[in-house]
């Protein structure tokens, strides 16, 4: 029983371009870069055995190093964060049971998250990788809305079927409502949270698969394992009181400010 986390971090992002090495403000004004943010989240998750950030980039590698994180380099050729945590794990070895991938864009990611997408995966032997479902409320939904009216690609929503086994991912909203909620009020929209926990094996697999003509045009990678019919399970998470984000666009720094500001994490 071994967990890998594995960090996926990469300098030459088309739609933001160094946004690891992007800084964020956190409560108490002090700058840290968005990699040490998600290094620092990942360091509080339980049951870790061994935490890497794995890039193809010297500067990510050196700014890395510089905050004591241990750094794998992968090749520059990889499609995205699981074809470079396949390769992390054959170039680390080690007997690990799961690797988790925490994607370098998500320093809101609170541990139990992580935890209980490990814990899933050991009690459901029939699933070869599981990921985290937030169940939105009327006003995170709003924000997702209001995100696709203005262009801009925001959180991936999910749909998954029983036994919570998923159906799709998109980064459209589905599924469609029809309907307002209050801004506290629960709703059937489920937002993803860019976080897997893999079988060893199924990670392994990956990288053999070519991308489908799902993953390509939504451009999730997590589609290549339901289009190869590999059962993924949607793990349902609690946010306690925490908000959550991904930095997908330079706007998101002022919003994923806010949010650490209201919540008191430095």
């Amino acid at each position: 029983m071994s967990p890998l986390l594995v960090i996926p971090a990469r300098h030459a992002s088309t739609r933001y371009p160094g946004k690891p090495l992007a800084l964020l403000k956190g409560a108490t004004g002090e700058s840290k870069s968005l990699l040490r943010r998600t290094w620092e989240a990942a360091r509080q998750v339980r049951g870790i055995a061994r935490t890497v950030i794995a890039t193809d980039d010297e500067r990510i590698r050196a700014h890395a190093l510089s905050f004591g994180a241990e750094v794998v380099m992968t090749s520059d050729r990889h499609l995205n964060g699981t074809e470079r945590c396949a390769e992390a794990l054959d170039l680390l070895g080690g007997d690990h049971d799961i690797v988790v991938n925490l994607q370098g864009d998500a320093p809101l990611t609170p541990p139990w998250f992580v935890e209980a997408l490990v814990d899933a995966l050991r009690a459901r032997p029939d699933m070869a990788v599981a990921t985290p479902v937030l169940r939105t409320t009327g006003a995170q939904l709003a924000a997702l809305l209001d995100d696709r009216r203005q262009g801009r690609v925001g959180g991936t929503t999910a749909v998954f079927g029983a036994g919570h086994r998923a159906l799709y991912f998109s980064k459209e909203v589905i599924p469609f409502t029809g309907r307002d909620f209050g801004a506290h009020e629960a709703t059937p929209v489920f937002h993803h949270v860019g976080v897997y926990a893999y079988r060893p094996d199924a990670l392994r697999g990956y990288g053999a698969w070519p991308p489908g003509p799902l993953e390509t045009l939504e451009g999730l990678e997590q589609l290549r394992f339901l289009e190869q019919g590999q059962p993924l399970l949607c793990v349902e998470v609690e946010a306690r009181g925490r908000e959550f984000w991904e930095l997908n666009n330079p706007s998101d720094i002022s919003r994923i400010e806010a949010m650490m500001a209201t919540m008191g994490l430095a």
